[in-house]
């Protein structure tokens, strides 16, 4: 995003060297990068692979949980041979 910003920037710069109302439009993009571009307070980073945040309450928990075990218990009843695929690989 960083890169892209910065290529463009450079481009209405360049453009600008005549007219220079792409000056101005090169100042607008810079200042809107800055106010919401990456890093700003009001936008959230990726998250990929951290874990979730605690539950609410251990009701709310146990629900999850019983849910995720629900789903197991039928992937485990519908797909036999794959679970014990992932049972073997889990005890390498």
């Amino acid at each position: 995003m960083r890169s892209l910003v910065l290529a463009a920037t450079t481009v209405l710069v360049v453009l600008g060297i005549e007219n220079h109302a792409w000056w101005l439009a090169a100042v607008t993009l810079l200042c809107l990068y800055v106010r919401h571009g990456r890093g700003s307070p009001g936008t959230a980073p990726p998250t990929t692979g951290t874990p979730a945040p605690p539950p609410d309450s251990y009701r709310a928990y146990r629900d999850r949980r019983d849910r995720q075990a629900k789903w197991e218990r039928r992937y485990r009843r519908e797909r036999p041979l794959e679970a014990r695929r992932q049972e073997r690989g889990k005890a390498k």
